[in-house]
């Protein structure tokens, strides 16, 4: 951190006002960022032939919300599951606050702080949501069977982390369902549930998958608020999210994804403009009206000029002129 930068220990920032640069020189893919909460280099996951990811480098900032963006099979759950634990990548090397994560299992990750939700929810059915809260929390003596059978042992912790339980659940407006099975609980409340739950842990780092798939329009406005009262508090926020307006709103770095690679880095507006971008979602030709004459010669002549068609070869694939107009005169001959 440079010394223009640097915050004295004993000045509190306020994160949801802090202005000072995310990156340290120019943006693009793999820049290197002012303080970073996690360095990834050389990531690689393939699935028989095919790399679902393959990151060169890198860095997520720490007390920002980040978005992990970029179209489906872009290998942006594969890389959370990396990151996280939850899969064996074929190469590479992460850290988390410094420390070596590579091969760290999950549930030792979350310890350290570096906790995630899932996109299709992961709450326990059969439980309610309050034992749900309570299974999220570390540091239980009563988890060990030479002390389960003392509940003098155990007793007072478990009062804290229900204490620390009715908080979160009040927070996220989930106090009420307390004591219904999670199972009860609609889509957009598994979500908040999920959230909640991995507070427990006091976490430096959350990471949601999709937070908004499948939540019902009047919880949005609901996580959104979540989201960003994270940053306020001092954590980090790392999401996957589809939603171009919501990720324009509530992030301060955009990292995006295309064929397992990252292609672009950057703020919302500047990245939102990027030609890699628009590309990786909207293909390169976009902007073309194939609904007129005009606009198919005007494709067709930018597809003979791309070094990467094979539009104009013979390899094209497509049926030459001369057969199509053989075929209409024999239908005329019939």
């Amino acid at each position: 951190m440079s010394e223009q930068n640097a915050v004295p220990r004993h000045e509190k920032v306020d994160y949801m006002t802090d202005t000072r640069p995310i990156a340290v020189d120019e943006t693009g893919p793999g820049c290197k960022k002012r303080d970073p909460i996690v360095v990834a280099e050389n990531i690689s996951r393939s699935f028989g032939g095919i790399n679902a990811v393959d990151v060169e480098y890198l860095e997520i900032p720490r007390h920002k919300i980040t978005a992990l963006i970029g179209p489906n099979g872009a290998g942006k759950t594969t890389l959370f599951n990396l990151l996280t634990g939850f899969d064996t990548p074929n190469s590479g090397k992460w850290q988390f606050e410094g420390h070596n994560i590579a091969g760290v299992s999950s549930y030792k990750l979350a310890r350290l702080g570096m906790v995630r939700t899932f996109q299709l929810t992961k709450v326990m059915g059969k439980l309610t949501v309050m034992e749900n809260m309570r299974l999220g929390a570390a540091d239980q003596p009563g988890e060990r069977l030479s002390k389960a059978l003392f509940k003098g042992i155990w007793g007072g912790r478990e009062k804290e982390i229900t204490a620390q339980a009715n908080v979160l659940l009040e927070k996220f407006k989930l106090d009420a369902k307390k004591d219904d099975y999670a199972a009860s609980l609609s889509g957009g409340q598994r979500k908040l549930l999920e959230m909640a739950r991995s507070l427990m842990v006091r976490p430096k780092l959350v990471m949601l998958d999709e937070p908004m798939a499948g939540v019902n329009p009047a919880l949005t406005q609901s996580l959104l608020d979540h989201i960003k009262n994270l940053k306020s508090e001092g954590m980090t926020v790392l999401f996957v999210e589809h939603d171009m307006n919501m990720v324009r709103h509530i992030a301060d770095w955009v990292v995006v994804m295309a064929e397992g690679k990252i292609v672009a880095e950057g703020p919302p507006a500047d990245v939102m403009k990027n030609p890699a971008v628009i590309d990786a979602y909207l293909g390169a030709h976009h902007d073309v009206d194939l609904g007129d004459a005009e606009g198919i010669k005007e494709l067709e002549a930018e597809l003979e000029a791309d070094e990467e068609s094979i539009v104009g070869t013979e390899n094209a694939g497509i049926i030459a002129p001369e057969i199509v107009v053989s075929g209409l005169d024999d239908k005329d001959k019939k």
